[in-house]
């Protein structure tokens, strides 16, 4: 039986060109290599879980113009069901990348979701009445706090993706299970994880985590705390590394997986197979990514 995600917030088109080094002002060069592929939180989140052996849904705003309609392709190759909740304003944002080929660090420009309005569908409720767990990243807030709320009625987990700090997030930790916090997010706490932690387990979290790139992964509830190591690998693309470990975390969750240890190894194993491999899509072919286990 395959297990549902559904992936809620932003998606974009990511053009990414692989460099030698960051250019200059007024500098022109030649990438090493380039790449078109869907891109966002949710959008790589969900092709993560499908890529795991799940059925992901992404309930994003994509719209009916040329850009979008290139990433509604690109993710219907990667078999992700799209739901449009596209109302109005500009077409889908490019996200402008670049990735050095030496420690395969990302810089990325990007819009985001600034011009784009999207509507909540109205058959959210049947959508994530039928998932085994949700992921929010707090784009489309609207659409957020609609979906969040559906999933609480439906007694369906949420894993919440916190990124750079959003102002919705304030109504959507009490709906989430389990929130993953990126360093920058944290970096708006001038106490640090801890105090933030006790902050968001508070607010109705049961599970805190924050990554850090190859530093270990530091969790807490309101029980235990602890860190996950992060395995030392050749990183040659950290583009989406996050996004990744997020998309395996609900894909550990969907499954009925509550260990904080379990989920979050299990998140690190697939992130850390991923930023071994050139190119936003090129890991997923990767033989060990079927053998890992929660």
């Amino acid at each position: 039986m395959l297990l549902h995600g559904v992936f809620v917030g932003l998606a974009t088109l990511d053009v990414v060109q692989r460099v030698a080094h960051r250019p200059g002002v007024n500098e022109k060069m030649i990438a090493l290599r380039s790449d078109i592929a869907a891109g966002g939180p949710a959008a790589a989140a969900a092709v993560t879980f499908g890529a795991l052996g799940g059925q992901s849904v992404l309930l994003s705003a994509l719209g009916p113009g040329p850009i979008g309609r290139v990433a509604a392709g690109e993710l219907d190759q990667a078999g992700v069901h799209i739901v449009d909740a596209w109302a109005a304003g500009a077409d889908l944002s490019i996200s402008a990348i670049t990735v050095l080929q030496d420690t395969g660090q990302r810089s990325v420009v990007s819009r985001n979701a600034e011009d784009m309005m999207a509507v909540v569908p109205g058959a959210l409720p049947a959508v994530i009445r039928d998932a085994d767990v949700v992921l929010l990243d707090g784009h489309h807030p609207d659409l957020a706090v609609a979906a969040g709320q559906a999933a609480q009625a439906a007694g369906v987990p949420v894993v919440l993706d916190c990124g750079s700090p959003k102002q919705v997030y304030a109504a959507l930790v009490p709906l989430a299970d389990a929130v993953v916090c990126s360093t920058s997010f944290v970096a708006g706490e001038p106490a640090g994880f801890d105090a933030l932690a006790a902050a968001l387990l508070a607010g109705g979290a049961r599970l805190v985590a924050m990554t850090a790139g190859a530093e270990p992964v530091h969790w807490r509830t309101r029980q235990a705390a602890g860190a996950v190591p992060v395995p030392p690998v050749t990183v040659r693309d950290t583009l989406g590394a996050g996004d990744v470990l997020h998309g395996a975390v609900a894909f550990a969750r969907a499954q009925g997986v509550t260990d904080p240890e379990r989920s979050l190894s299990f998140g690190v194993a697939v992130a850390s197979l991923r930023v071994q491999h050139v190119g936003p899509r090129s890991w997923l072919n990767d033989h060990r990514l079927h053998r890992l286990r929660v």
